[in-house]
């Protein structure tokens, strides 16, 4: 069954520019991201450094050369320097935020069934060492970004809601959610809020100091092609004396953001190549890069989304009003019903799929249903999709029987 779209044209050479194993399809670059072989060797000269005299490494001049990377990267994010702190993922910056609200019994903290798992985790961990406790809306999956925004707003409760916790871009749905109206609302309110941000960073254009977030966090090293364990916490103004590190350390006393970045003989490097990403990024020229990857992205959905049976307009969409849609790069397909019937199963499904065809993929159980979540990588090729759109479905059977 045809797409009913045509496949953007690969970008020359890139596919070169990674050490990923050709066996594979690698469809899942939103998970653990995959950075170029020229951030790689910018990581392992910056480790040969450290290794070839340790003293000289951590006491001559690394605090400076970790600001340095800070206001790059804030620069690229829109966002003040002396308001960001590097830190691993967007995990670790839930628990530094949850930790320095000073929340109490009678607290609640609302997340929306859009979040991403080791988010809500993180938040029940505060709620049961302080009595606070989580509250869930549910927002559909088709529900546009004027709906996603009464929705949550509705579902505020000013003066017991003393955080609202919602994703620019869904991990388990991959959504847009118009965050910076959410923000104004939640702000009237009242509210503080804080946007996981986890893929926004290279993939969709961004000035955070637009958004009016109280807490922004986005890993770098997704979409903008960092070492793993890159991410960039910026919070505002009236925040920044009151967040505590996860760990004391000798930069306790120089407040935020050093007491939240420096961490003693923590390994730098991936933090200290960063930039590197963001060259490569800017090399193959990143407004190419984003409509290259959103229009693979949505051809992948297609033909996948046809050979399941599944009708176009029952493809689920990021919100098209929001103009950042245009450069998502992450896609939604449904299963058939009964092919998994919870999260261990869909795990299950995944590991499947990645062993009989050569594909890495993300299955995720979500709201009663299992969906098949594609992303698109300037080192992906059509074919890709057209293998799985050709193998799935044979697949699917097989496991239903």
């Amino acid at each position: 069954m045809s797409a009913g779209v045509d496949p953007p044209e690969p970008l020359p050479g890139a596919r070169l520019l990674f050490s990923l194993d050709p066996a594979t399809a690698h469809l899942n670059h939103g998970s653990f991201g995959a950075p170029p072989i020229t951030v790689q060797r910018t990581q392992h000269r910056i480790r040969d450094e450290m290794e070839s005299n340790p003293d000289r490494f951590f006491t001559q001049g690394l605090p400076e050369r970790l600001a340095h990377t800070r206001r790059h990267l804030a620069a690229f994010l829109g966002t003040p320097a002396d308001g960001a702190a590097l830190v691993d993922n967007v995990t670790t910056a839930t628990a530094i935020v949850l930790q320095s609200l000073g929340l109490s019994t009678g607290d609640e903290i609302l997340l929306t069934d859009h979040g991403y798992g080791a988010v809500t985790m993180s938040v029940d961990r505060a709620c049961r060492r302080t009595g606070a406790t989580r509250r869930v809306v549910r927002i559909p999956i088709e529900a546009d970004a004027d709906e996603v925004l009464e929705t949550i707003r509705a579902a505020l409760r000013p003066g017991r809601t003393r955080l609202l916790v919602v994703d620019q871009v869904t991990s388990p749905t991959a959504r847009l959610f118009p965050v910076a109206s959410i923000a104004a609302a939640a702000s009237d309110a009242g509210v503080p809020v804080m946007v996981d941000a986890a893929h926004v960073p290279g993939m969709l254009p961004v000035t955070v100091g637009d958004i009016g977030a109280d807490f922004w966090v986005g890993n770098l090293h997704k979409w903008a092609f960092a070492p793993r364990g890159t991410a960039l916490l910026a919070v505002a103004d009236r925040w920044r004396e009151r967040i505590e590190p996860l760990g004391v350390s000798w930069e306790q006393e120089s407040g935020y953001p050093q007491r939240v970045q420096w961490q003693g003989t923590r390994d730098y490097t991936p933090w200290l190549a960063a930039p590197a990403g963001l060259f490569a990024l800017r090399s193959l020229g990143i407004d190419r890069v984003r409509t290259h990857n959103a229009a693979l992205a949505h051809y992948g959905q297609r033909v996948i989304g046809a050979a399941l049976g599944v009708p176009p307009e029952e493809l689920p969409v990021p919100d098209g009003r929001l103009p950042e849609a245009a450069s998502l790069a992450m896609r939604l397909i449904p299963l058939p019903d009964g092919i998994a019937g919870g999260v261990e199963q869909a795990q299950a499904l995944r590991l499947r799929i990645a062993e009989q065809l050569a594909a890495e993929v993300s299955v995720n159980w979500w709201s009663g249903r299992t969906w098949l979540r594609i992303c698109a990588q300037v080192y992906n090729r059509a074919e890709e999709y057209d293998r799985i759109a050709g193998q799935l479905p044979g697949l699917l059977d097989r496991a239903a029987s």
